[in-house]
C-alpha cells in the first residue's frame, strides 16, 4: 500500500499540486486522496475528479489494489448532498401530486444512493429504468 500511495503522491506532485492528502484505511483496503485545488478550477472540477480517479485506479489495479476513493474540494461529497436532497424533494413531489416523478440519467453510484435513501420510506417507491446513459429513477407514491 505504500508503494501506491507514493505513486499517487507523485502522480499529483506532477500535475502540480501542493496541498493534498493521501489517507489510507488498510482495515477497508481504502485509500482516500483530498486535494485543495485552486478555486480557478471549480467550473471543470467534475471532469478533473472523473481524470484523477481513473488514473488513480489504473495505478491500484496494476499494483493488485482496490479500492480508492477519491475527493477534490470535497466535490463527492457536495455532490451526494445534492442527489440525497433531490431523492427527498422528488418524493415530496411524488406524494403531493400522487404522479410518478422521473430524476434525470444518473450514474449507478448516485442511482443506488437515491435507491437507498428512499429506502426507509414506506410511502413511496423506486425503481430504475432505461438503458446505458439513459438509465434514471422514477419515484413513485405508494
Amino acid at each position: 500500500m505504500d508503494q501506491l500511495k507514493s505513486k499517487i503522491d507523485a502522480m499529483l506532485k506532477l500535475m502540480g499540486f501542493e496541498d493534498f492528502s493521501i489517507a489510507e484505511d488498510t482495515e477497508n483496503r481504502k485509500i482516500s486522496i483530498f486535494v485543495n485545488a485552486s478555486p480557478v478550477m471549480d467550473d471543470k472540477l467534475g471532469a478533473f475528479v472523473g481524470y484523477v480517479d481513473y488514473i488513480a485506479r489504473l495505478i491500484a489495479r496494476k499494483e493488485n489494489f482496490e479500492p480508492i476513493f477519491i475527493d477534490i474540494n470535497n466535490y463527492r461529497k457536495d455532490r451526494e448532498n445534492i442527489i440525497l436532497d433531490l431523492a427527498k424533494a422528488a418524493a415530496r413531489r411524488a406524494l403531493i401530486t400522487k404522479t410518478a416523478i422521473d430524476l434525470p440519467a444518473m450514474n449507478a453510484y448516485e442511482r443506488r444512493l437515491i435507491h437507498v435513501e428512499l429506502s426507509m420510506r414506506p410511502d413511496v417507491k423506486t425503481e430504475s429504468i432505461g438503458e446505458g446513459k439513459l438509465r434514471h429513477v422514477i419515484v413513485r407514491p405508494i
